[in-house]
């Protein structure tokens, strides 16, 4: 199965104990499905990225310089989502990455699954510097920062899931629209694993390297009209005070993390309710409610009908935790990098992966900082004991990487974070 196929063609492909029209018959029935399509289990053979850049037409600073959608999809032709054009064959670039588009006009990168790091690094980079061209053809720009430090966030985006999810987020506070706009990432998919046990030990070790791979790959300290503080990564701030209960899982307290992951989905607040009325513009959910709670029937007088398979599909990419079980595991924590630097957590990721024993001895050199989210986006490489785990572990990943360059570009990830310098510093932390 691709590992980075997207979340909703991934979650079509499994079954449920439902009805014949696809309605659950109990929570029982729709935790037992979401168990099902979020961790479908296999030999962990495949890996996949996205990549995500900011866009600018001129300078990044200039008044109104984020792209018009209309501009963006004649620059991408065939390549174009249909989010922005909507008869578009929306083909894959010739390295077999899909192109989609952010709220605030970033853009992805959705890589084929590969069997090895390398290749997908080969075809990734390829696709990504074919998608430079087609966007300078109408000069656009891509722009590599996890953070926009110098724009307001503005929304370019008009499909109703956008419109529902800003109008949630700003009962909030800022970040919902910082994170919808101005916010940019490096994510990692790999496959659950073979059974029960080995998708557990996958799962906690991509959860307990967590903090302190974040504190390595952190260089967002700026985003404009972000509330003040000094963030290492603006960009996980954003996510952390963003809407804790769809963020933060309580991932520690879940013996099994299908079980744990199925319960917490269906308690998490709906986002958004796709309307039947394809000419619908207004998606809105009852504020507060859940998906259990659909399930119920106690939403039946507001929103008149009850979920099916479908609706659940769909709820479940509204979920935005650090790790996203969506069939594969998606590493969701990093930081977008500076230039090519997106290999080097691919490499990482890969290696602490690769072997039960790896994975053993990663999650034990991660025990004592893998509950420090907040201090990781706050402080990053500045901490001692996080710093000391980001070396310790791209050590490890240095020792049982795959190949000769990706050692390389992993010992050198190591150096400099032993040396306290972030990935866009030049310059020895005091």
């Amino acid at each position: 199965m691709a590992v980075t196929a997207s979340p909703t063609d991934v979650l079509h492909s499994g079954l449920a104990e439902s009805e014949p029209g696809g309605e659950f018959t109990s929570r029982a029935a729709a935790e037992a499905y979401v168990g099902k399509v979020c961790f479908k289990q296999g030999p962990p053979l495949l890996i996949g990225a996205e990549l995500e850049w900011l866009t600018a037409q001129g300078e990044l600073s200039a008044t109104n310089s984020r792209p018009d959608p209309r501009v963006l999809a004649d620059a991408l032709g065939p390549y174009a989502p249909r989010s922005i054009s909507p008869d578009s064959p929306a083909v894959p670039l010739p390295g077999g990455s899909r192109v989609t588009l952010e709220p605030g006009g970033q853009i992805e990168l959705s890589s084929a699954p590969f069997g090895t790091a390398a290749e997908l690094c080969e075809r990734l980079r390829a696709d990504a510097i074919r998608l430079r061209e087609l966007l300078e053809s109408r000069e656009i720009r891509t722009v590599s920062a996890a953070a926009d430090p110098t724009r307001r966030p503005l929304r370019v985006l008009q499909l109703p899931r956008y419109r529902a999810m800003e109008r949630s987020f700003a009962g909030i506070g800022p970040f919902g629209a910082l994170m919808m706009c101005n916010t940019a990432a490096t994510q990692v998919s790999v496959d659950a694993g073979a059974n029960p046990a080995e998708i557990a030990a996958r799962w906690q070790v991509l959860y307990a390297v967590g903090p302190a791979l974040l504190a390595a790959f952190a260089c967002s300290p700026g985003l404009h009209t972000a509330p003040p503080g000094d963030w290492a990564s603006q960009r996980m701030r954003a996510w952390q005070r963003l809407d804790q209960l769809r963020t933060r899982p309580p991932v520690h307290d879940w013996d099994d993390p299908i079980a744990g992951y199925a319960r917490w989905a269906l308690d998490v607040p709906l986002l958004c309710v796709r309307s039947m009325d394809p000419q619908a513009g207004d998606w809105s959910a009852p504020p507060g409610a859940t998906f259990a709670d659909w399930l119920c029937g106690a939403l039946d007088e507001e929103i008149g009908r009850r979920p099916d398979r479908a609706d659940l599909d769909y709820h479940l990419t509204t979920l935005f935790p650090p790790v996203r079980a969506a069939g594969h595991l998606e590493v969701r924590y990093l930081d977008a990098q500076p230039g090519d630097g997106w290999s080097v957590p691919v490499h990482a990721i890969d290696a602490l992966l690769s072997d039960p024993g790896i994975i053993t001895e990663a999650t034990a050199l991660a025990a004592s900082t893998a509950n420090l989210w907040s201090e990781s986006a706050r402080r990053g490489l500045a901490d001692a004991e996080l710093r000391a785990a980001a070396v310790a572990l791209l050590d490890l990943a240095t020792a049982h990487s795959a190949t000769p360059e990706a050692a390389k570009q992993l010992a050198a990830a190591a150096d400099r974070c032993r040396s306290g310098r972030t990935p866009t510093e030049s310059e020895v932390l005091s």
